[in-house]
Parts: structure tokens; C-alpha cells; sequence
């Protein structure tokens, strides 16, 4: 997010609070999903809920966070944690989502965020995934800027084919280009100036930013 996120969700991975992030949550209000409350005390407001099973909260998470109402679902459930907790965001009303500490732990759950927020991102919502160091956005058709600093680092993953691909502000622009699903030449450029701008006709994508270099 450019400006501070409406709704951010607190999961279980690493999280580094940066004056950047801190920006970013400056008036969102807050979703912890099980283990993820851990971040609250970074947070600048506690949670306005805790969703989960709470299979993976321990005994002093419960006792340090139990004046936060609880949202408990069974542990044989078909939707992990995190993605309850923006279910009831966007129940909420939410159209701008921050998945905080997304970044750590299995594969299989960062890759499930990251296709979240892709999903999100197609479906009109705002989506980012960031751990304070990286930042992993959503790209549906359309144009869209980034706020990032020249000399950041950044990727585009494409989750089908791009078509139409426009960037911008980068050390390797593109114009209308085609890039097929599978593809890796929208690895690895640098933004030169702000904004970095990216413009999409068709596909669903990942924007990924390192800033910790």
C-alpha cells in the first residue's frame, strides 16, 4: 500500500517492523489469525479479533491476548487460519488488505498467501503480502503504481500467461509484451524512478519487492 491498508491481517511468519510498514498500518484495523497474534505488540492498536483453531497459540499467547474476542473454528476445517481472517475482513467490508508476518514458515502456507493475494488482486481487492524486508503484490488487469524506492529489487511471477505487460520506471521496461506462463524474463530488474508503473490486459500476477537492500 501507497498509504496506510484499511484491514491487515496478523499471520504467523516473520514480521519486521520498518518505518514503511508502519506507515502502511498507521490506521488499518486489525485481524489476528491464530499464532499471528504474536505481532500484536507491534501493531499500533490491538486486534479487533482472533480467528483460528488455535492449535498453534500457546498457553501465554492465551493468557497475554485474552481480552481479545476469539472467532474459534474446528481444527478439521477446509480454510486455513489466515485466510478466515480475510474472509471476515472482506465480510467487513474490506477492500484493501495487508497480510502481515506472510513471509517464514512452510512453503506450502507462503505459497498459499501469495496465491491469496493474487486472487484477491482479481477480484478487485487491494492485496499485499509483506514481512517488513519484502513486499509481494497481487496484479489483476489494469494499470497500477508502486511507491518503491529506486534501486529496489523487484519480480513479476505470472500466474497465467501476461498479456499485454507494461512497465515502467524500471531498468528494464516493457511495453505490450506477451509473456508466457512459466516464463522468467520479468526477473530480477530495479526501479529507476517512482512510481513504478505496470500495466496489465490480461492474467493474474505477483509483484515482488525486496527493500532490504
Amino acid at each position: 500500500m501507497n498509504s496506510s491498508a484499511d484491514w491487515a491481517i496478523l499471520l504467523p511468519g516473520d514480521l519486521v517492523m520498518t518505518p514503511r510498514l508502519r506507515g502502511q498500518v498507521a490506521q488499518a484495523r486489525i485481524i489476528a489469525a491464530d499464532a499471528g497474534i504474536r505481532h500484536a505488540a507491534l501493531m499500533p492498536r490491538a486486534p479487533q479479533l482472533w480467528i483460528g483453531d488455535f492449535d498453534s497459540a500457546t498457553p501465554q499467547d492465551l493468557e497475554s491476548f485474552g481480552h481479545i474476542p476469539r472467532q474459534r473454528h474446528p481444527a478439521d476445517k477446509d480454510a486455513t487460519d489466515g485466510a478466515l481472517a480475510v474472509q471476515e475482513a472482506l465480510r467487513l467490508g474490506a477492500r484493501e488488505v495487508l497480510l502481515l508476518g506472510a513471509f517464514g514458515g512452510s512453503p506450502a502456507h507462503v505459497q498459499a498467501h501469495m496465491t491469496q493475494i493474487a486472487a484477491l488482486s482479481a477480484d478487485g481487492i487491494t492485496a499485499m503480502a509483506t514481512d517488513g524486508r519484502d513486499e509481494a503484490w497481487g496484479l489483476a488487469p489494469g494499470h497500477h503504481e508502486f511507491d518503491l524506492p529506486p534501486g529496489t529489487k523487484f519480480s513479476l511471477l505470472g500466474f497465467s500467461s501476461l498479456q499485454g505487460l507494461s512497465i515502467s520506471g524500471a531498468k528494464w521496461p516493457l511495453r505490450n509484451a506477451d509473456i508466457p506462463f512459466g516464463s522468467t524474463r520479468t526477473l530480477s530488474n530495479v526501479v529507476t524512478k517512482r512510481p513504478l508503473s505496470i500495466g496489465l490486459t490480461s492474467g493474474t500476477g505477483l509483484l515482488i519487492a525486496s527493500l532490504c537492500s
